[in-house]
């Protein structure tokens, strides 16, 4: 059975995903772990560390003391965030990410490390970008996280350190809300779109990006996990994507269940700039291959399901 240690388990990815690792493990094999307490459903419903895991110490404690086998390495700072600080930004995403390497090296355990669509940039080809293409980021974030893949490799390649990961494209949630991305507009328009009927757009309305409903991205956290090492060519940073659109598609799909929404567009130059160096549409034939990664979401299911959700999380009656 696997002991498995979630390093920011508050955050968007973390919450839902230490759930659904309770149900398929038990609760007592996952250990959630955050720099502050997270929700009383992580916090009360299992084991869990207060845990700053810039301090390579407390997570060897930690995982020591829960005999921890498997690390989902979650906490970082993300992409508007971090080109506001950027010090910070890379002490934090790659400081953590070296202390919990270290630490698997030496207790013997696998890591999933998140990359994102963010390590590619302005170079990058832009439709079906492929698995293994130029990765030049012009953010700190998109540093960090190519940073991040090399040194999953090299972890694996020099110390033979379990390391796995995907490129999670934009994550649209109804649990948790968004922590300072590039695409948390998607995530923001549906909130809006049932509690005011509007929406301001911070991004151009034809910019296209790849999203992911957050089911699919949990789906594919685990299942890489779980995958057979033997089939895996690529190990770390595999494109994972399930559909690509821009502002303007979502609110059509949104104007089918909310017939009188409205965007409006105020234009944030920063984040405009940061979304206009990814990809279009990224291909994630790789993943596919290597182990049968395949997407249940698309857009007009992921909308269906996001407005019956968060209207009854609102209360709010259509």
């Amino acid at each position: 059975m696997k002991r498995i240690l979630v390093v920011g388990a508050g955050g968007q990815i973390g919450s839902e995903l230490t759930t659904e690792l309770r149900k398929r493990y038990g609760t007592e094999n996952v250990v959630a772990s955050d720099k502050r307490r997270p929700s009383e459903e992580i916090a009360e419903t299992g084991p869990f560390e207060l845990l700053d895991c810039t301090d390579r110490d407390a997570v060897k404690r930690v995982v020591q003391r829960y005999k921890v086998d498997t690390i989902y390495h979650l906490a970082a700072l993300l992409s508007a965030v971090g080109e506001k600080n950027p010090l910070l930004a890379w002490n934090v995403n790659m400081g953590c990410l070296l202390n919990v390497l270290e630490v698997a090296k030496e207790n013997n355990c696998a890591v999933f490390f998140p990359s994102s669509i963010g390590a590619f940039g302005p170079n990058t080809p832009k439709d079906n970008t492929p698995q293994d293409t130029i990765q030049r980021p012009n953010t700190i974030y998109g540093i960090t996280k190519v940073a991040g893949e090399l040194l999953c490799d090299y972890y694996h390649q020099k110390f033979g350190v379990d390391t796995r990961g995907v490129r999670f494209p934009g994550l649209i949630s109804y649990v948790a809300l968004p922590g300072g991305g590039t695409t948390d507009y998607a995530v923001e328009i549906y909130y809006e779109a049932l509690k005011h009927g509007k929406y301001t757009c911070y991004l151009k309305p034809d910019t296209r990006m790849d999203m992911m409903y957050m089911p699919d991205a949990i789906k594919a956290a685990i299942d890489i996990m779980e995958a057979d090492g033997r089939k895996l060519i690529h190990r770390n940073a595999f494109n994972i994507t399930a559909m690509s659109f821009s502002p303007v598609e979502i609110a059509q799909e949104i104007k089918k269940h909310i017939p009188d929404f409205v965007i409006e567009y105020d234009i944030d130059p920063v984040r405009q700039a940061i979304a206009d160096s990814w990809p279009n549409r990224i291909d994630d034939s790789a993943a596919r291959t290597e182990w049968g990664w395949e997407p249940e979401y698309d857009l007009e299911s992921m909308t269906t399901d996001m407005i019956e959700k968060l209207s009854s999380k609102l209360s709010i009656k259509l």
